[in-house]
C-alpha cells in the first residue's frame, strides 16, 4: 500500500478479524471502533483503492451488492445464512467442477455459494 492512511490500516484490520467478507456497511461500524470520524464515502473510496492495489478482493453477491475480505486467501467458497444474513468462508472445492462445462467451453473461474441457516441460528428452531 503506497499510502497507508489510518483509515485504510483500519479497513483492512477489520477484514482481517472478519469471520467472514463484509459489506461496505458492516465495515463503517467495525471500523468506527478505530477510526471514529470515518464515514461511508471514505470507505467505499478506500474499498475501491485497496482492490486496485490487490489488498482486499471483492465478491459480488447477486442481488445484494459487493462484499470484500482479504486478497490472497487460499481457494474457498461461501455460505450465507438466510436468517443473519452473515457470510462465512468454506475450505475447499468441489470436485468435478470442470466436469460440468459445456463441450467446447473453458472454464476460467468459478464460485460455489451456499444458503442455509448457520450454526447459532439454527440453535433457534424456525426461521419465521
Amino acid at each position: 500500500m503506497k499510502h497507508r492512511t489510518q483509515q485504510r490500516k483500519a479497513l483492512v484490520e477489520c477484514l482481517h478479524e472478519a469471520s467472514g467478507p463484509l459489506s461496505p456497511a458492516e465495515i463503517l461500524w467495525f471500523s468506527k471502533e478505530k477510526v471514529p470520524s470515518l464515514g461511508i464515502a471514505t470507505v467505499y473510496r478506500n474499498l475501491k483503492l485497496l482492490v486496485q492495489e490487490g489488498a482486499v478482493a471483492e465478491l459480488h453477491i447477486p442481488g445484494q451488492g459487493s462484499y470484500y475480505e482479504p486478497a490472497g486467501m487460499n481457494h474457498h467458497h461461501h455460505f450465507q445464512c438466510r436468517n443473519c444474513k452473515q457470510i462465512f468462508c468454506i475450505e475447499g472445492c468441489p470436485q468435478g467442477i470442470k466436469s460440468l462445462t459445456p463441450e467446447g467451453f473453458e472454464l476460467e473461474d468459478h464460485e460455489v455459494f451456499l444458503y442455509g441457516r448457520c450454526s447459532e441460528c439454527n440453535d433457534y428452531g424456525p426461521m419465521f
